[in-house]
């Protein structure tokens, strides 16, 4: 059961990364607030790796084509996803773009029961559903009904999109430790997040060297704020995918929505906006689902 205190530090540590990330797209652009996210954490990653190998004892996983192509699979994909992530949030305000993105379990647990073979109890799925709810009726323009998406088409459209490829990538680095055989939970976490972070910088590196210098330039300069971003998102990758590594994806993914009240309390500060009943109730049924979640996997 390591992973449920594990994802709960996850989700908090991936709250924080992701307002310092937003409070930098104003400086250095989306593109540049999702490079810092990648670029920024390879020191810390380098660093941990370093005390693992040298301090811990810890050997160094192989390198299969499986493996390779998994966090390839996954690290293209992940950026797509956190790019959109970001578009949503300006659009829409930090708590409110959080529940588009949050629609993913659903889709983790069917992923994972038809790739992987995950196999989840029915009371899992039952929470699942019950969160996923929460997330969309917390989602629901104020006074609009459901109608009222129709005005909202571009941030939902980001929002879930977004959500559904981070599932993909969530399913893809769970496949790419799950091929380490033999090394432990945490190392075979770490040892997928590095080189997933080095593939995601080269590439973005690569695309803005040849579209947008400037870009780099400006994330450069922001070194201070980006070292802050680097540092929690290596520390909640890691922890994301260690709980990969000891459970379904779906059951992380799921209990991870314990992120989303603390995001209700940041939004005025972030975005400026104010949450109501129907927000709040939506993250009530959230915390119902992650209880019956637990309830049924613990």
């Amino acid at each position: 059961m390591l992973w449920i205190p594990i994802t709960i530090g996850a989700a908090f540590t991936q709250l924080i990364r992701n307002a310092l990330q937003s409070g930098l797209t104003g400086t250095v652009g989306t593109l540049g607030a999702t490079m810092v996210r990648f670029l920024y954490a390879i020191p810390f990653a380098l660093a941990a790796y370093a005390v693992a190998m040298l301090v811990l004892g810890q050997p160094m996983p192989g390198l299969s084509q499986p493996m390779i192509g998994c966090v390839l699979t996954g690290a293209v994909v992940q950026l797509g996803a956190t790019a959109l992530m970001l578009k949503a949030m300006h659009m829409r305000g930090f708590a409110v773009a959080y529940a588009y993105i949050k629609t993913e379990p659903v889709l983790l647990a069917v992923g994972g029961w038809w790739l992987l073979g995950d196999r989840l109890p029915l009371g899992a799925w039952a929470g699942i559903l019950i969160a996923t709810l929460g997330v969309l009726w917390a989602a629901v323009p104020r006074g609009g009904g459901l109608a009222a998406f129709r005005g909202e088409a571009a941030p939902v459209l980001f929002g879930v999109t977004s959500g559904a490829m981070f599932g993909l990538s969530s399913l893809s680095f769970r496949a790419a430790i799950l091929t380490l055989h033999g090394a432990a939970p945490w190392m075979a976490a770490l040892h997928v997040m590095t080189c997933a972070l080095i593939v995601q910088s080269t590439l973005l590196l690569v695309w803005l060297g040849l579209t947008d210098k400037d870009v780099i330039v400006a994330t450069l300069k922001a070194w201070k704020p980006s070292l802050g971003a680097g540092a929690t998102g290596m520390l909640a990758t890691l922890m994301w995918f260690t709980g990969l590594a000891l459970t379904a994806a779906a059951n992380v993914r799921t209990l991870g929505l314990v992120e989303m009240p603390l995001a209700a309390l940041l939004n005025r500060r972030v975005s400026g906006r104010h949450l109501g009943r129907q927000e709040w109730t939506g993250l009530g049924l959230v915390a119902v689902g992650i209880g019956v979640l637990l309830q049924a996997v613990v």
